[in-house]
């Protein structure tokens, strides 16, 4: 299995920070994405910032569930 990239990594960490900082779980954040339209499972998620391979709009999608507006690179 390929090690993930600077960036993927990066981008992994980004999300990880916001949840931490958010104080928000991977299960509330799948309650939260549910509450905006957007079916996510928990293990499905956790695979996703373990690889840190996802797509922006699922980035954005999780930032706007957890109410981030913005964010310090």
């Amino acid at each position: 299995m390929p090690e993930k990239t600077d960036w993927e990594a990066r981008v992994a960490n980004l999300l990880k920070s916001e949840l931490k900082r958010k104080g928000v779980t991977y299960a509330q954040l799948v309650e939260r994405l549910a509450d905006i339209g957007v079916s996510e499972k928990e293990v499905n998620i956790r695979n996703k910032l373990a690889r840190g391979k996802f797509s922006a709009s699922f980035m954005l999608q999780c930032l706007n569930a957890i109410g981030t507006n913005q964010m310090h690179l």
